[in-house]
């Protein structure tokens, strides 16, 4: 841990380091979040749907070091176009967290690395609180809210108890790995929020950090023989199971390492990701997801990113015959899209496959909406299946001052005008009005790109579209 934070600060201070992925804007589908920079994607999937849980680099920093506050989760049924359901949970949800740990920022950082999943109706937030231990929320739904069920740590420990991963093996039985420079695990009870005490160390049981374990560190490090850094993510697939691990030495590269149970023995299996993508650490995610599996990385490729402002992206990840990993480079380009998108259905405006110049808010009348940060913004909603064609658009709009216009066009921003909606003074930016308008030309599958045309920053709130189909004859 003191490794990464002595690298973090070198980085602060002005140290360069490598950048293999450009950080230029460009029509690209990674990352896969525009509107905010996020790091430490946790994906999972329940009920068709696959949820992405994130931790949140904020805009602004903090004595120049990671300031993080909350945790973010959006959501796909396409691997492409991803909708923004805000903060699920933060710091203040701990009444045990000390806000005042010195030197650690209190509440302006310490929301790091979550991972979510459900059991028995219940959604279990496994929460590090750097500098604090790693605490548990629970709720009833994917989207919360969150509450504390045991008003404490579940798992203790300063600077080395960060970045869970919570695992159900086909048994039925948990567990729950974390830390950094070595990897712990307990056993989870069948209510995820204690652990079995009998085994390891009062429950803790610490991993062999053996070469043959996690492979042999190219820089010398005698806290740190091995590769593995932090990150542990769990994963099965056709009776192996996976330990996939941001791996040393800084800045990180993706390893895996494998075994024939949950418990191990671990035995290294290679490089995933090599170091690439102007973040000095990473982060993996795994799930396997409508016929196909995706590996969930970080890195700071968007416009002004970096080690402390970091963006979410995706890519398939593919396996050898013998169940090894396929070694594979960060890219552009993304996850190919399942399905296409369908327009006659309510789609909220947060539901984005690429955006500029978008920022997004909480909603009065709930969810999330968006609003521009510039005349030139907007979204990219990639795959839209027309069908036949669209004969109208609907969308619903808030604005406090002169309003402005969605422009609607298809495939690129130059692309054909189908439509341009004008958006009124409603009195308020969350006073709700939806407002119509016929389209033309809209048929077939295209990207739609809509254009928030304004005279001004935030000149309105952009909540949900929908267009209605022509006849069918």
């Amino acid at each position: 841990m003191k490794s990464r934070i002595a690298f973090a600060r070198k980085v602060a201070a002005g140290v360069c380091f490598a950048v293999l992925i450009g950080g230029s804007a460009c029509l690209a589908d990674n990352p896969i979040v525009q509107t905010i920079f996020t790091a430490d994607p946790a994906p999972v999937v329940h009920g068709g749907v696959c949820y992405l849980y994130t931790s949140h680099d904020e805009d602004v920093l903090v004595k120049n070091f990671f300031t993080m506050k909350d945790w973010r989760c959006f959501s796909s049924t396409d691997m492409v176009n991803w909708t923004d359901h805000g903060a699920v949970a933060s710091l203040h949800n701990f009444a045990w967290a000390d806000p005042k740990i010195s030197g650690w920022g209190g509440f302006e950082n310490g929301a790091w690395a979550v991972q979510c999943i459900e059991r028995g109706g219940k959604w279990y937030l496994y929460c590090p609180l750097q500098g604090r231990g790693i605490g548990v929320l629970v709720a009833d739904n994917p989207l919360g809210p969150f509450t504390d069920p045991i008003g404490k740590p579940l798992i203790g420990g300063k600077y080395d108890s960060i970045d869970p991963t919570v695992f159900i093996d086909d048994g039925g039985q948990a567990y729950l790995y974390w830390g950094n420079p070595r990897c712990w695990y307990v056993k989870l009870n069948k209510d995820m929020i204690s652990y079995d005490t009998s085994i390891g160390d009062k429950g803790l049981v610490l991993l062999d950090m053996t070469v043959d374990a996690f492979g042999k560190r190219s820089k010398e490090d005698p806290k740190r023989i091995t590769t593995y850094e932090e990150g542990p993510w769990l994963y099965k697939r056709s009776g192996l199971y996976y330990l996939f691990f941001a791996a040393g030495p800084i800045s990180e590269h993706l390893g895996f390492s494998t075994a024939p149970t949950a418990e191990g023995p671990w035995k290294y299996g290679g490089v995933v990701i090599p170091t690439q993508g102007r973040s000095f650490t990473d982060h993996p995610g795994v799930v396997d997801y409508k016929g196909k599996t995706y590996l969930f990385y970080h890195n700071g490729a968007l416009p002004g990113g970096g080690g402390f402002h970091r963006s979410v992206c995706v890519d398939e990840l593919k396996f050898k015959p013998d169940g090894s990993v396929m070694q594979m480079d960060m890219s552009k380009d993304g996850a190919p899209q399942i399905e296409p998108l369908n327009p006659y259905a309510t789609v909220q405006a947060e539901t984005i496959c690429w955006s500029e110049r978008i920022k997004s808010e909480p909603a009065s009348q709930g969810g999330m909406c968006v609003y521009a940060t510039a005349t030139n913004a907007y979204i990219k909603v990639k795959g839209v299946d027309f069908g036949p064609g669209a004969k109208s658009f609907s969308a619903s709009v808030a604005s406090a001052g002169a309003g402005g216009n969605i422009e609607l066009r298809l495939d690129s921003l130059e692309g054909p005008k189908v439509g341009v909606c004008e958006v009124p003074n409603t009195g308020d930016n969350q006073k709700w009005k939806t407002v119509s308008i016929p389209v033309h030309g809209a048929s077939g599958v295209h990207d739609l790109y809509l254009l928030l045309i304004g005279n001004e920053k935030h000149n309105f709130n952009f909540d949900w579209w929908k267009f209605e189909s022509l006849p069918q004859s």
